[in-house]
């Protein structure tokens, strides 16, 4: 399960890259527009500029913009950096990979084969969706509910 750690990075992350090239947003701003606790965002946005995901500027006019463009930072690298391996179990993990104590053959169990397809479902699906391609879902979207709304 995505943790709020993770969930709170790409929403914050999506407003960054609808916001990219118009400069610096403050953490406060950030915060109150997609209702994450500040403090929480605080220790967040630090961690993704650890790992070169976002930069910040301090002083007036100061706050966090992406480091890189929104096409090439995708949904699995966020996750990964803040949840760690998308692996279900760890016998399947390409990060972190650890045999199973009680596994007598892996290349024949069950449980690893259907979990190793279930890891690479999701890791094409979230490595295959960038933070350009989440912010065009959403924007789609509201396109057909704002048009469903004035057809009424």
């Amino acid at each position: 399960m995505l943790s709020n750690k993770a969930k709170y990075a790409l929403k914050a992350l999506l407003v960054l890259a609808d916001e990219y090239g118009h400069g610096p947003m403050l953490i406060s701003d950030l915060a109150e527009r997609e209702g994450i606790p500040k403090k929480f965002l605080e220790l967040i946005l630090l961690d993704l500029k650890k790992h070169g995901l976002l930069q910040s500027q301090k002083g007036r006019g100061g706050g966090y913009f992406l480091g890189k463009p929104p096409g090439s930072v995708t949904f699995g690298q966020v996750i990964r950096i803040l949840d760690g391996p998308l692996a279900p179990v760890s016998c399947v993990s390409q990060m972190a990979y650890q045999r199973c104590k009680e596994c007598r053959d892996e290349a024949t169990c069950g449980v690893r084969l259907v979990m190793k397809e279930t890891r690479d479902a999701i890791a094409n699906v979230l490595d295959g969706v960038s933070l350009a391609d989440g912010l065009k879902k959403v924007k789609t979207v509201a396109a057909r509910s704002r048009s469903r709304r004035a057809g009424k």
